[in-house]
């Protein structure tokens, strides 16, 4: 499989030879028919008419040439009438490129005839930018036959100033979403909890304004967290936390990110069915996207103070992993019965809660692919949020309404306290079968000094690759970077 780098460029002109297609859009309404007829008309295309009539019925995309150069016409429907659709139609796009092509000129549509959907003109060519590296992105570094090469792509517009301030921003919110999708392609035996520490070290060290520290195995005993210590007992590979800091010198507010990084995990004692474990190589997802969001806000010069924390474990089977019975002391004190090792996740995220917690941030948001209890709620569409401040929700369900990682509020009501009551230790880490992703966020609220400015969202569904979008179809999907770096970037 050919995987395209693409090579993105403003300009006014096209370029017109014969390994270059040019992409075209034509809204669906009135004018449909006899725009078609214009465009065929002034390009001298060759198209017969059955082609034209099955494009103007029911076909959403028409490819045809004038003799020397290539045009693939595109067609929004009234189906189609949502802020994904360029990011959707590009990637698809660029997905089933034929591997000839050298140059694609995308003709950017004009904003007016889509304000309906986009009301800032910016969202819209972002969104289509974003398709162009979605389409064209492959985990295929372990093939051993994988062809590469640059494919150039002419964004063509009259606007080329604003277009170019659009891309410079986009290319900046892309590599924070590549590298939360490289960290989670990995598979497990490349990423464990060491590994990826060292990759954080990589990617932060020198740039500016941020510092990064790595709590070893040693330094966790120190410090006494018991949470992430247990859960990656069982595993040759050690745990680790690691602690990326932002501080903007103009910065007003403070935020804390934290990011469940359990980088496989078999269930432990309790231990997975073998189907599908292979995904819970993504299991810190949490964790690269935290990461990937990360380098965003340190690109983006974002006026914040924002501390990460990354809490990395294996979970695995040996003499030494935790046991179902065990009575875990965490971080902040407060001891947990194991009722399930299975339930891992949230052990580690206790100790890095409790850990940022400490320094007071105006905001606390947590990402973790927590519970399969929220994927069978909301399935692959929307990440489940739960939240005591309806502001907070507000604000991050608009955020992912806009970037199309999208959220759904569950409650978090304290009747739901009961069932991880624990006779025996603080809380337990199970709360039984039905209301499994709120009794997931009980537990974590525990753990947060203070819950009125937290928020947990639980990416269980979204993260792993699903069919849900073109672009979320074959790997895991970076899910939650673009939505928290569009929230951070708001929040002034």
């Amino acid at each position: 499989m050919k995987m395209f780098e693409p090579e993105i460029i403003v300009t006014r002109e096209p370029e017109l030879d014969p390994k270059a297609i040019t992409v075209t859009w034509i809204k669906e309404g009135d004018t449909l028919e006899t725009d078609l007829d214009k465009l065929i008309q002034d390009h001298k295309l060759m198209i017969t008419p059955l082609q034209r009539e099955s494009f103007l019925g029911k076909a959403k995309h028409l490819n045809c040439s004038n003799g020397e150069h290539h045009y693939s016409i595109q067609k929004l429907t009234s189906k189609e009438k949502n802020n994904d659709f360029f990011r959707e139609r590009t990637t698809k796009f660029f997905n089933e490129l034929n591997n000839n092509v050298t140059t694609v000129n995308l003709i950017l549509p004009c904003h007016k005839d889509y304000e309906e959907i986009f009301t800032d003109p910016d969202a819209l060519y972002q969104s289509l930018i974003e398709g162009i590296y979605f389409g064209c992105y492959r985990f295929n570094r372990y093939l051993s036959k994988s062809e590469v090469s640059t494919l150039k792509v002419n964004l063509v517009t009259t606007s080329v100033e604003s277009t170019e301030r659009v891309l410079d921003k986009t290319n900046k919110v892309i590599a924070g979403v590549m590298l939360a999708r490289e960290l989670a392609n990995e598979p497990a035996n490349v990423i464990n909890p060491v590994t990826f520490s060292e990759k954080v070290v990589k990617v932060f060290t020198g740039l500016p304004d941020c510092t990064v520290e790595i709590f070893d195995e040693t330094k966790l005993k120190e410090l006494k967290m018991g949470g992430i210590l247990s859960v990656g007992g069982g595993s040759a590979t050690p745990p680790r936390l690691a602690v990326i800091r932002y501080s903007h010198p103009e910065a007003v507010k403070s935020v804390a990110l934290v990011g469940k990084g359990v980088t496989f995990d078999s269930g432990g004692i309790s231990i997975k069915p073998a189907q599908n474990m292979g995904w819970m190589k993504a299991d810190m997802s949490g964790a690269a996207a935290v990461t990937g969001a990360m380098l965003n806000i340190v690109n983006l010069r974002l006026p914040l103070n924002v501390v990460a924390a990354l809490p990395l474990a294996e979970n695995m089977l040996s003499g030494t992993s935790y046991r179902p019975g065990d009575i875990v002391t965490t971080y902040s004190g407060k001891t947990v019965e194991v009722d399930n090792t299975d339930a891992e996740g949230r052990i580690v995220l206790a100790d890095a809660l409790w850990y940022v917690s400490g320094e007071s941030p105006g905001v606390i948001l947590d990402l973790a692919t927590l519970t399969g209890a929220a994927a069978v709620a909301l399935g692959d569409l929307a990440a489940a949020v739960f939240t005591h401040n309806d502001e907070l929700a507000a604000s991050l369900i608009a955020s992912g309404d806009l970037t199309r990682e999208r959220l759904w509020r569950m409650p978090l009501w304290d009747e739901y306290n009961k069932q991880i009551k624990s006779d025996v230790a603080d809380v337990k880490n199970t709360g039984g079968r039905y209301g499994g992703a709120i009794t997931a966020a009980k537990f974590l609220e525990k753990f947060v000094k203070d819950s009125a400015n937290w928020a947990h969202i639980d990416i269980a569904g979204p993260a792993i690759a699903n069919g849900s979008t073109s672009y979320t179809r074959t790997w895991m999907t970076g899910f939650g970077v673009r939505l928290l770096t569009n929230f951070l970037g708001e929040l002034k």
